[in-house]
């Protein structure tokens, strides 16, 4: 298991009401699911459905968040859409 920083911008800064978090989890899809469990995090699982992530620099793209595998000291940001241009 690793101790990653989950990073939020936009919209899933105010769902999660903080701009980060430190969670322990071997891939993306288990640390999301550790930054959604509570129930009052309804809205950042909303958000999280439509957006995008980058783990240390580098966008995950459309690879499952199962196959994602997460290093101590990562950093995931979660992205969401974003409008205008």
């Amino acid at each position: 298991m690793a101790i990653v920083t989950v990073r939020y911008w936009a919209a899933a800064k105010d769902a999660a009401g903080v701009s980060e978090q430190r969670v322990t989890a071997a891939t993306l899809a288990a640390a999301l699911a550790a930054v959604t469990e509570s129930p009052d995090r309804a809205r950042l699982r909303d958000v999280i459905a439509r957006s995008s992530f980058v783990v240390d620099g580098a966008p995950v793209g459309r690879r499952a968040a199962e196959t994602v595998q997460l290093r101590d000291g990562d950093v995931v940001e979660v992205l969401p859409p974003f409008a205008g241009g």
